[in-house]
Order: C-alpha cells, then structure tokens, then sequence
C-alpha cells in the first residue's frame, strides 16, 4: 500500500511538471513557428520590392541599349536620348542615373542635366565584366561610390555591342543605396534583427543594420550561400550569423529573374524573450503547485507507514513461510543428485498423462534407462564417481526434454525414465535413440564394460490407451520389458514393445525397423 501511494504522489507531481514542461516546450515551439513564418513574409516582401525596384532599372536599360545598337551615338541621338534619361530618372524616384560608356569607359551621355565628359569609368568592375563576358542578361556589381555625387550606389548594367557583335560599350543604372535602407527601416525587425541583399555571387550590396565596412563583403561561404542556397532556393533556418554571431531565425530566397539573393532574420533571442518571461512565471506556479501537493502526500504516506510497519512483522513472517514452502514443494518432487524429477513426481505425472492420453484419444510413450554395468562402475571407481555419472547423464536424460509436457525423472538407482505425452513409437524410438548415442558419445570410462565407455539400455513402449481398458502400469510393465529384452540382447541397445491385437499378448520381432504388427523389436 505504501509503496503505491508513494508512487502515486511522485507520479502525479512527474506528471504535472511533464505536463508543465509540454506546455513551455510547445509555446516555444509556436513562438519559434510564428517566428519563421514572419522572417518568410518579411523575406518575400524585401524579395519582390528588389525585384521591383531593379526591374524598372533594367526595363529602362533594354530600351536604351536596343536604340543605341540601331540609331547609334550622333550627336544627335545623344541630344536625345539626353532628354529621355533626364526625364526618366525623374519619373523613378529609385534611380540615382542612367549612364552610357564608350567601349574605352569614357562618358557619352548620362542623364544629369549637366553633362560630364572628362572622367573615365573603364576601372569599375561592371565595365570590365561586359567586355570580358558575350552574354547579355543584366549584370549586378557590387556596391560602389558615385564618382558623379560621391554616394553610394547599387549598380545594374547592360552589354553593348557594336553591329559585328563586338564589345561596344556600357548601359548603366544607379539605384542610390538610401532608397533601400529607407524601406528597409520601415520594418520591425528587433534590435539585432537583420535583413540584407546580395548578388549571385555573394557580394554583399547593402545590410541592416547598415554598416558602411560591410558593403561590397564575400559572404559566399557564409552558411546561407555555402550550406542552403544550393539545397533550395528558398526556405528559413536558424543560423549563427557569421558577420556579428548573433543566431537567428533566417529566412533566405534567391530572385529568379536576377541575380539576387535577400534574407529576413530575426533574433532568436528576442524572439524568444518573452516566452522566457511566461516560461519562468508559469515554471514558479507550477513549482508551488507540486511543492504543495508533495506535501500534502507526504503527510499522508507518513500517516500510512506507521499503518504499514505494525503489519511488517507479520508480513515477513508470511513471505519466509511461503519461500520454505516453495523450496519444500521443490525438493519434494526432485531427485537430489541428479536434479531430474523424483519416483513420486513421476507416478503423479504418469497417472495424470494416462488420463488425459485416454481422454484425448492420443498416443503416450514412456522411455525406460537402465546404465549398462552400473554396479561394476562403482566397484571399480567408487560411489563418489558413480553419483558424478549419474549426474552427466541425467543432464543429457534432461536434454531430451524439448516440450513443456516432456518429463524426465530417476526412476531408482541408476534407472532413469523419460515421459513423452502426444508422442508414438516412432518419436518414442528417435528420442530413445539419441539418448544411447549422447551417453555413449560422451565417452565416460568404464574398464568394466566391453566397449570401455559407459553405455545404456532403453525400452520404449508406446500406444494410444483405451478408457476401462487400459493402466498406466501397462505402460510402465511393457517398458521394462523392452528394457530387460535390451539388456538380454547385449546391452547399449534400444528395445520397444506394444500391445498386440487382440489378445494383448507380447510378440518377440526381429528386423531393422519398427514393425507394421505389433510386437517386441530391438
């Protein structure tokens, strides 16, 4: 009893702080969920206004490349397309300028209202990309200060070519880095929360929170471009930043249609802030909840101990009684020395299988083994050794046991049986067989036997009892003529005998098989 209300306190307390700790565990888990499905949208969000912001510049560049490659660069067109790019840049507040170069990176037109015709932009990266690369799609750099206003600037670029397909120069867009970190503000991202926007190379062009130092970095092997951009081109995972260390929540997405990569990524510590709070406030009512219920349950175990501890006595009292029963009940149905079941197990058994054998209509055999020359064994090696004999051969006798109604016992002396219930004389005469052949495969001396090792005689008999008709000593009586029949025979041998039909008399056999008639074989 006490055992169990003890049990039952320490359960209930375990299961209120299980329970406790599911509920915290769980409600970081939906904080973490809600979490990365904010990182995602804000990641979509900062996604498609990259995507917005550079497609209207390049929109602008195709137009003014394909007049280029058609009207040329008169002065003339020059004058005209002047115009436009002025007008154009006014009319989209992202563009910083729209620039054309010679194939030498010197200035043809750009879209300030005062031209500017003395400086040179051969040395930026964009430039020499075009003219060491064919392909047309457009080219994002990394980030680059103005050498028209002296701020920073994203660029987006097209190849121009002159009519044999050679490299004929530059269109250029700017997108003033301000017109992203004015939207990028815009956001509630936390204090280390950051968002940030980098080319299909891993440059980076521009991070929140912005740092000057940081613009134009190698972040290609940084996790988010090493690890998962091949895997995926978009998805959220937690990550330990590799620019400030901070882990957060990151939700990454490559633009297709350019080379583009931005991430959204909130602090998982500031996520998680205020599930920390409840987590502690929820942890301390717990807490008191199960200090209160210990409590209480251990008033009540102490109440049941003295309760317990007056019926002790009693109760071990009890327990050794049961225990030398059980050893009593042990000893008195098994044979000491050999360990296999005693003569009066064995008639117990014996009456109860022949009662069911008749009742069931089955088959019951009875294996009787007699040790060849045992008294010889003793007079020429002692009792000592003689009960150490027997020992190893009631083992292989306990062997032959592979059911659970098989039954091996000492019959007396050096007589052992074997009880075979649902066998016929056929499992009857193998098992019998195995047997002879395991004592004599042991190989036990014995000077006093004619083949120098220590053998044995078995008489099987087997038949299916009638009810009224039949005795279990029948059983027993024509086992021991089979084995009087081995012995008379030679010895180490395996004798069987059934009843005959019908007048029950024993019949002698000769032959190498068990008969189709009834009768006596060895």
């Amino acid at each position: 009893m006490l055992p169990l209300v003890v049990s039952f306190v320490v359960l209930v307390c375990l299961s209120l702080l299980a329970i406790q700790l599911w509920m915290t565990w769980r409600a970081r888990e939906v904080q973490l969920n809600k979490a990365a499905r904010e990182s995602a949208n804000l990641a979509q969000s900062v996604a498609q206004h990259a995507y917005d912001t550079i497609k209207a510049a390049d929109t602008a560049l195709v137009g003014l490349v394909e007049r280029v490659e058609n009207d040329g660069v008169s002065d003339l067109q020059l004058a005209r397309i002047h115009r436009l790019l002025v007008t154009r840049v006014a009319e989209l507040p992202q563009l910083h300028g729209i620039f054309i170069y010679a194939k030498d990176g010197s200035w043809l037109v750009n879209s300030q209202e005062t031209l500017l015709r003395n400086l040179n932009n051969s040395d930026r990266d964009y430039f020499n990309y075009h003219r060491t690369h064919d392909d047309r799609r457009p080219y994002i750099g990394p980030p680059v200060r103005s050498k028209s206003t002296g701020h920073w600037i994203v660029t987006v670029s097209r190849r121009i070519n002159m009519p044999d397909g050679s490299f004929g120069g530059v269109a250029l867009a700017t997108i003033d880095m301000n017109y992203f970190r004015q939207f990028y503000e815009r956001f509630s991202i936390g204090e280390k929360g950051a968002i940030f926007i980098a080319n299909g190379a891993g440059i980076l062009l521009l991070r929140r929170p912005f740092d000057e130092r940081m613009l134009g970095r190698d972040i290609s092997q940084l996790p988010v471009f090493h690890d998962y951009l091949p895997k995926s081109p978009l998805g959220t995972a937690v990550i330990k930043s590799g620019v400030d260390g901070v882990t957060r929540i990151n939700s990454y997405r490559r633009i297709e249609e350019y080379p583009l990569v931005v991430s959204a990524a909130l602090s998982q510590d500031e996520v998680l802030a205020e599930w920390r709070l409840d987590a502690a406030l929820h942890s301390a009512v717990g807490g008191v909840l199960v200090l209160l219920i210990a409590f209480i349950g251990y008033r009540v175990v102490r109440q049941i101990d003295l309760r317990v501890k007056s019926e002790a006595g009693l109760l071990e009292a009890r327990n050794e009684l049961e225990l030398i029963n059980e050893t009593l009940a042990r000893l008195a149905s098994q044979d000491g020395l050999t360990c296999l079941a005693n003569r009066r197990h064995f008639d117990q058994s014996l009456s109860a299988e022949f009662s069911r054998a008749q009742r069931e209509e089955s088959a019951l055999a009875l294996v009787l083994i007699d040790v060849d020359f045992f008294k010889q064994y003793n007079d020429i090696y002692g009792h000592v050794a003689g009960d150490e004999c027997l020992r190893k051969i009631g083992k292989v006798v306990a062997y032959s046991m592979r059911r659970p109604g098989d039954l091996a016992a000492r019959y007396g002396g050096e007589e052992m049986v074997v009880l075979l219930p649902g066998t016929n004389l056929t499992g009857a005469l193998a098992v019998a067989e195995g047997l002879r052949n395991a004592v004599q495969s042991m190989g036990i001396a014995h000077t006093g036997n004619p083949l120098d090792v220590v053998t044995v005689s078995i008489g099987v008999a087997a038949f299916v009892p009638v009810h009224l008709e039949n005795q279990a000593m029948e059983l027993l009586e024509l086992a021991d003529k089979a084995l009087y029949k081995a012995k008379a025979s030679g010895r180490n041998q395996v004798c069987y005998e059934v009843v005959c039909e019908p007048a029950g008399q024993a019949v002698a056999w000769q032959g190498s098989g068990p008969p189709f008639v009834h009768g006596l074989n060895c």
